[in-house]
């Protein structure tokens, strides 16, 4: 009796399902005359969540961590220091220089690494009986690799960041001297390459263009590019724009010869590399390769002296 009434239960579940199902289907769907007219008719201008009385929006969660949040990211920046490396790491990583707000994911990273050190920790101890200590332990310790991870993490954003803009640096140098050589002035120059191409150095040379729109003087805005990017040959690609646009002098020869610079620069950082991989390619020549090769020509020998004695 009691198999019976659940095979009802489950049945009218499925009933139920598939009407739904069938319900739903665009066939039996009928179309009503209020969303005919609709799409013919004006709308009213929406008002601004801003200016009503009454926020009306569900509770979210996010809302109620985020004083916590940054409260320990504030904690966090007092403990570990070094405010201005991780505003110039974020500017070199073509982001927004808030180092608040990088805090407080590196306090998230943290907070997800004790998470799972606290569930290792409580099954040792359940399975083991790992002392407590032991497990607060692990708890501090995975919650400080995490904010270090995420320090890592935008390290290497950075250097890759810079990777991209020198190997896109000298094409930009040789395309602005040949429309310098043509006749453009150093800020007309500067737009035309700006607008034709793309990557990091050409967003970079765009945010310039619109600081100077915006009040700031091309000299300066050029300058705040140095200071973001940190890299030698744009430091020295950004003084001979700014003495080129405050001295008038001819700017062709000093960027094809920065350019020029900037492509043996890149060959020879990759001479390094090659030769860096090849001592990493003799670890598995010498530990792996190299004694299986000894094996297959000792074994054979030693095993018939074997049968000889």
């Amino acid at each position: 009796m009691n198999v019976a009434w659940w095979g009802a239960v489950l049945g009218l579940l499925l009933s139920c399902g598939l009407l739904l199902a069938w319900a739903g289907l665009p066939v039996t769907r009928r179309v009503r005359l209020v969303d005919r007219v609709e799409p013919y008719l004006d709308r009213p201008p929406r008002q601004s969540r801003l200016l009503a009385l009454d926020d009306t929006r569900p509770w979210r969660a996010g809302e109620l961590f985020a004083p916590v949040a940054a409260r320990a990211a504030r904690l966090l920046d007092r403990m570990l220091g070094g405010e201005e490396s991780v505003r110039t790491r974020l500017h070199r990583a073509g982001r927004t220089g808030d180092v608040e707000a990088f805090r407080v994911q590196q306090v998230v990273w943290g907070v997800l690494c004790a998470s799972l050190a606290v569930f290792l920790g409580l099954l040792l101890w359940f399975t083991r009986g790992t002392s407590p200590g032991v497990v607060l332990l692990l708890v501090g310790c995975a919650f400080l690799g995490g904010v270090m991870l995420r320090d890592h993490l935008l390290s290497r954003a950075a250097a890759r960041r810079e990777r991209q803009i020198m190997a896109e640096f000298p094409a930009v140098a040789e395309l602005l001297a040949l429309s310098v050589t043509a006749g453009e002035g150093t800020a007309q120059a500067l737009e035309r390459v700006a607008r034709l191409s793309r990557g990091e150095l050409a967003a970079e040379l765009d945010l310039c263009l619109a600081q100077a729109r915006t009040g700031a003087s091309l000299p300066e805005a050029l300058h705040g590019l140095s200071r973001r990017t940190g890299i030698g040959p744009i430091i020295r690609f950004v003084d001979g724009l700014v003495v080129a646009l405050q001295r008038g002098t001819p700017l062709g020869e000093v960027l094809r010869a920065q350019a020029a610079d900037a492509r043996e620069a890149a060959r020879q950082e990759l001479i390094e590399e090659g030769g860096k991989r090849e001592i990493s390619m003799m670890v598995p020549v010498v530990f792996l390769i190299l004694p299986v090769t000894v094996l297959f020509a000792v074994f054979p020998g030693a095993t018939m002296l074997r049968l000889a004695m």
